[in-house]
């Protein structure tokens, strides 16, 4: 900021009847800043990262789909999945997977 507006934010109200026009303006402002860091980031960031992996299922990884169907991926297509649950093979747009495990991974290991 520069030394005006620096100025215009702290300057003593006219009235002296309260922090003026420029404390409040900064309280808003820290408040939106500390919404957006605490609650609206993380989850962009959250969704940056399950895009990404999204982008790269490959041929054997495991998935869960948001309705909660689990199978193994057989074929992957470009916005389409095969995959096999069970005894039967379906076809699974990308972008309902909600949950990926690539066998051999961190994840897998940390959870046996």
């Amino acid at each position: 900021m520069t030394g005006f507006a620096l100025f215009l934010l702290f300057a003593p109200s006219g009235g002296g009847r309260g922090g003026g026009m420029g404390m409040f303006l900064f309280q808003m402002l820290a408040f939106v800043a500390i919404i957006y860091f605490l609650m609206i980031r993380p989850k962009i960031q959250q969704e940056k990262r399950h895009r990404a992996r999204l982008g790269q299922i490959k041929r054997g990884d495991e998935i869960v789909t948001t309705g909660g169907i689990m199978g193994k991926v057989v074929h992957v297509d470009d916005d389409k999945l095969t995959i096999k649950s069970g005894e039967s093979r379906l076809i699974v747009q990308r972008g309902r997977v909600g949950e990926v495990h690539t066998p051999g991974t961190e994840e897998e290991t940390k959870r046996s």
